[in-house]
């Protein structure tokens, strides 16, 4: 078997675009990827024509050989545009073995070690008394973890950290209040805040309130987290923004987080994503993968998910709480993983278990869609 093409699709479906890649195969076989750089889809899309120019000819069987050689065969090595496009596709080579030799992906992982996956949801709403009755109406729907937005998390212009941090407090301990003791309950910053920020937010709430604090700063310096870990207790989530496994290695050695939020369609794809994982759980870090993306991310991420032993939850953005993103559009995606309450199951279908409207989804046109710039008051700049 030999690959014959690389074909991307950069296409808008629901709110957002989604870049799938398609890898073609001599014998008819064909499997499905997806990249994860949001926003920058056209970047990558640059960067798979570069990798298609030799993966021509090659035989897909080979994703460790394959993935070594795209990472490696050039000076100016990784980065997120890079890994971004060997993500595709290695999630589409494992696609095809998969599918060639009539076995689920995860049995290409080292088989099955649970047979659903536990999801965690989003509230939506700004804090107040609606993002409460969210958190309610996700526990009715059987949910037992779930992730709370910030104070303006959706302004598109102006955005000031401090004039929302007590507000936000606030409101996590009324959502606390709300739902009792046994709900996980955390939170998304968006690594918006500073280290005192996120650390006066924090001592803004009882011991107790969150289980987890999901990016609160950003990730480019680990001993800034340190200085953070110093200044509160609260569990840290993050690393959906790393694009390999050398990213994750002074988090993960230094013991600084609790939860990898790995993005499997920017860390390198499923072969990246199992070396993180494994190296994860020599220091009891859990995998609580990032997952805002399609229904190709999903499914790549289901499978991840299910063959790794220390996992906590799966991010879904198809809860009763977020019916506005349309990410998963079963027009274009007729066959894909469906959540059953708050439960993703396993697919016991050959390669990903996903289906692929090409034909629909070739006549979609890209928009181009850019991250609100946002300032601050003073007219600096600040992190979205």
């Amino acid at each position: 078997m030999k690959i014959t093409a690389i074909k991307s699709y950069a296409v808008k479906v629901g709110i957002r675009n989604q870049l799938l890649v398609k890898v073609e195969t001599d014998e008819g076989i064909f499997g499905w990827g997806e990249s994860g750089l949001s926003g920058r889809e056209k970047a990558v899309v640059g960067a798979l024509e570069h990798y298609a120019e030799f993966l021509r000819g090659r035989d897909p069987f080979k994703i460790g050989a394959l993935w070594q050689e795209m990472y490696r065969s050039q000076y100016f090595e990784g980065g997120r545009v890079l890994q971004a496009a060997i993500s595709a596709i290695d999630i589409a080579l494992y696609d095809i073995k998969g599918k060639a030799l009539g076995v689920p992906v995860y049995e290409l992982l080292g088989g099955k070690q649970r047979d659903r996956i536990p999801t965690f949801a989003t509230t939506f709403a700004e804090p107040g008394p609606a993002m409460v009755e969210q958190a309610q109406m996700l526990v009715e729907h059987g949910w037992t973890a779930m992730r709370l937005s910030p104070s303006g998390h959706e302004h598109k212009e102006i955005y000031e950290p401090r004039e929302h941090i007590a507000t936000t407090a606030k409101w996590c301990v009324k959502t606390r209040e709300a739902l009792g003791d046994d709900v996980v309950l955390g939170i998304d910053y968006h690594h918006r805040l500073t280290v005192a920020e996120a650390a006066s937010f924090c001592q803004k709430m009882p011991k107790g309130t969150l289980d987890f604090l999901e990016e609160p700063i950003r990730d480019e310096s680990p001993s800034s987290y340190e200085a953070l870990r110093r200044m509160t207790d609260i569990p840290f989530a993050i690393g959906e923004e790393f694009a390999s496994k050398w990213q994750f290695q002074p988090y993960i050695e230094r013991d600084i987080h609790q939860f990898n939020r790995l993005d499997v369609c920017n860390v390198g794809g499923l072969t990246e994503s199992m070396k993180v994982a494994a190296w994860s759980e020599t220091h009891y870090v859990d995998m609580m993968p990032h997952n805002p993306l399609g229904p190709v991310c999903t499914a790549a991420t289901v499978h991840f998910s299910a063959a790794v032993p220390n996992f906590s939850w799966l991010e879904t953005r198809n809860s009763p709480a977020e019916t506005h993103l349309g990410f998963d559009n079963s027009d274009f995606f007729p066959v894909q993983p469906w959540l059953e309450g708050a439960y993703y199951p396993v697919s016991d279908t050959p390669g990903l278990g996903i289906e692929v409207n090409e034909e629909l989804i070739a006549r979609q046109s890209f928009e181009f869609w850019e991250a609100p710039h946002l300032k601050r008051r003073d007219g600096s700049v600040t992190n979205w």
